[in-house]
């Protein structure tokens, strides 16, 4: 059987009209509108420290996104993390344990450097077997850079397949992309379903 695609592909969009807004310098968005006094705290409020119009650097990355970890936070446990800094060979070894039938979330940590980003997206693509059993889409949003760490946690939960049939080892493959096209970290990662918590 050939190998799959490690990337997930990113042209099955929603909404195939759809036309991200024109991006605009962190500088021109601080600038507008500064007479306003309620608009300038509202800004400084989510902007943090890049509301002086400081280029915010946590990382010479030249990425203006840097993805740090990705937890599944099940409704009744702590959330389970995944270290997304380290090398991806290191990721592909990890495996979460999730009980069939669980309520759960998908949460993503990450900073934003250097520049607004539009329109972030997570994209997972769900293999068993070399399979594609699911894809899932998450419009994550627009950010600010900060040199806080910020997060996206999926607004609803999921539920976890059950029966003898789901229990087993599933393949994931992770994209966080932008409305730009701009990929910010894939990686591949798996996931056991299994009888009960472990």
């Amino acid at each position: 059987m050939a190998e799959q695609d490690p990337v997930p592909d990113i042209d099955e969009e929603d909404n195939p009209n759809y036309k991200p807004p024109a991006k605009k310098e962190l500088g021109e968005i601080l600038k507008a509108d500064d007479d306003d006094e309620s608009l300038r705290k509202y800004k400084e409020a989510l902007l943090g420290a890049g509301a002086s119009g400081d280029v915010i650097i946590i990382d010479a990355n030249k990425k203006n996104v840097i993805v740090e970890k990705l937890a599944l936070c099940p409704d009744d446990r702590d959330e389970m993390l995944l270290d997304l800094s380290v090398n991806l060979k290191e990721i592909e070894k990890k495996k979460f344990i999730i009980k069939e039938g669980c309520q759960y979330k998908v949460k993503i940590y990450f900073y934003v450097q250097r520049d607004i980003v539009q329109g972030l997206k997570y994209i997972q693509k769900t293999y068993r077997a070399g399979i594609k059993v699911d894809t899932k889409k998450l419009m994550v949003g627009s950010y600010g850079p900060k040199k806080e760490l910020q997060s996206y946690i999926q607004p609803q939960f999921e539920e976890a397949p059950s029966g003898m049939m789901s229990r087993g080892d599933y393949k994931i493959e992770s994209l966080f992309t932008d409305d730009d096209g701009n990929e910010y970290l894939k990686w591949v990662w798996h996931l056991a379903i299994k009888k009960d918590w472990e």
